[in-house]
């Protein structure tokens, strides 16, 4: 890429934590997280008043780091606290708790594996007992279910839950509303503040998806439903501090009004994408200053799309944000010596930090795309597919957003030096490093499920040396056909198909598991993990 960025991102792929104890166990697990140092960036465009509401984003980010802590494990301090080893110390912090992001698997002594529910029911509650309570509350996005004195199910409001953070984080978005000298701003500070303390967010997402005139951008609350593996229900807080890249923001912008081409053109039967977003949605191009929360846990998101309610969806649209210093960084540090060691030379020459950009780009347009209510009755996507339903929504994404690329570059629409087999090879190193996510998260299942699809394609070949040659022909059709059947699973609310192709396909092949040997000998990191700098 040749955009200037606003942040100086610096990649140290030895971890520092590693050097302190080199002969824990745990050592190559972290240093599987390589290191990346976010700079304090150059705000000199930005006025006094905007530097500190940039510091009480912040502030408000810290709380939901807090909050998160508590929905997603329990009691930070004394987990912590139990543990002698720094490098196990590192890797309870990356995963916020004792269990492994990518496998479930407990870590520290004391603690099971993680409950597919994680910390949002009680330990001891079964599906049985769910589904015969009755409860109007309980599939909420917004309530943690709890044991009642007598030993029953209750429904406790995610603000009632944390009402301690919840009003500091409150105060702190009414104090950034009372300095901001941007109206649209303010509007949506004062929103958002009332949407955490009563759990209707649906007029704060309007807000923000009206603010588009501001430098800064502040993305906080319960948003995703992914760590909610029982159900596929309960959102997780999490928090993003951004900072606008102007130009090329308004270079995105000119994708926005194609929404309803895109619509149009993906693939299959039409009336399995008959949902009409709405017409304000937006393109930003940010880099990040802080993760918090759920972002910041584990593998860390390049991009966004939100808000995931259907109906702001249908009237209003979605803010994609791409987050540029992020994508670059993942580009540098894995995506590219990733493909140096899984990809034939010739091949290799196609890995391309553009087409790794706009694959992203058109992976979160594609959030947007498609159905989000059955077209048979069956209520919402995500009501039918229950827990498949985040699973598929990341295959749909994934396979639909390169095929957009391809068709923008038949037309010679990405007015950048890129090729189809740019994008479709560097879309394929990205997925096959990307299956080192595994079985414990959505994405990781999703990337498996569409390398063996492939493979039962003929879209590649796997050679002796363990390095791929692909046929981008293929790929191209088998992606079209993926994304097709994906689309007509979500609209038709078939569950009992979904579950059938996720246990057939998310399966690792003995070829995945030799690549993820491969890529650990040349120490190639799985993800990042940052270190958030302050003047």
């Amino acid at each position: 890429m040749k955009q200037n960025f606003l942040l100086t991102i610096l990649v140290a792929v030895a971890v520092c934590a590693c050097d302190n104890a080199p002969k824990s166990p745990l050592a190559r697990k972290v240093a599987d997280y390589a290191l990346v140092t976010v700079e304090v960036p150059d705000l000199s465009g930005i006025s006094d008043n905007g530097k500190e509401v940039l510091n009480l984003y912040r502030f408000a980010a810290d709380e939901v780091d807090a909050i998160y802590w508590e929905q997603y494990f329990g009691d930070k301090n004394a987990l912590l606290g139990s543990i002698s080893d720094p490098v196990q110390k590192t890797y309870a912090q990356i995963n916020y708790g004792p269990w492994d992001r990518f496998d479930g698997k407990s870590f520290v002594d004391g603690y099971g594996d993680r409950l597919p529910g994680a910390g949002f029911y009680p330990a001891d509650m079964t599906e049985d007992e769910f589904s015969a309570w009755d409860n109007a509350d309980k599939i909420s996005p917004y309530t943690m279910i709890r044991r009642a004195e007598d030993g029953s199910l209750k429904a406790v409001w995610y603000h009632d839950a944390f009402k301690e953070h919840i009003d500091k984080i409150a105060n702190y978005l009414k104090a950034a509303a009372d300095i901001t000298i941007k109206p649209s701003v303010r509007e949506y500070l004062l929103s958002k503040a009332q949407a955490l303390q009563t759990d209707n967010y649906y007029q704060s997402s309007m807000k923000w998806l009206e603010m588009d005139d501001s430098k800064m951008d502040l993305v906080i609350g319960p948003n995703e439903a992914a760590d909610d593996q029982l159900l596929g229900v309960k959102r997780s807080y999490e928090a993003f501090v951004l900072l606008k890249n102007e130009a090329r923001t308004a270079e995105l912008m000119q994708y926005v009004s194609r929404i309803g081409e895109f619509q149009k053109d993906l693939p299959g039967n039409p009336d399995y994408k008959s949902f009409e977003p709405g017409t304000g949605s937006n393109i930003f191009s940010c880099d990040a200053l802080y993760y918090a929360g759920k972002a910041n846990a584990g593998l860390k998101v390049m991009a966004l799309n939100l808000p995931f309610d259907p109906d702001v969806q249908r009237d209003k649209g979605t803010r994609t944000i791409l987050l540029e210093n992020v994508i670059r960084a993942k580009f540098n540090s894995i995506v590219a010596p990733a493909g140096e060691v899984l990809l034939t030379s010739d091949d290799a020459m196609h890995l391309s930090s553009d087409a790794f950009y706009w694959n992203v780009v058109f992976r979160e347009v594609a959030h947007g795309l498609g159905v989000k209510e059955t077209v048979n009755g069956l209520g919402s996507v995500d009501e039918a597919l229950g827990n498949q339903a985040l699973t598929f929504e990341e295959v749909k994404s994934l396979a639909a957003g390169v095929l957009m690329v391809c068709q923008l570059q038949n037309h010679f629409d990405i007015h950048h030096i890129l090729t189809k087999e740019d994008a479709l090879t560097t879309f394929f190193t990205s997925l096959v490093r990307a299956e080192r996510f595994g079985e414990g998260s959505a994405l990781g299942r999703a990337n498996t499920i569409i390398y063996n699809y492939l493979h039962e394609a003929g879209a590649f070949e796997r050679h002796a040396s363990g390095q791929y040659s692909l046929d981008c022909r293929k790929m191209e059709n088998a992606l079209a056909d993926l994304s097709a059947l994906v689309l007509e699973t979500q609209a038709t609310g078939n569950k009992a198909f979904a579950t059938q192709f996720e246990d057939k396909y998310s399966k690792y092949s003995e070829d995945y598991k030799a690549d993820i040997m491969n890529l650990g000998l040349e120490k190639i990191p799985v993800d990042i993990r940052f270190d958030f700098k302050t003047r």
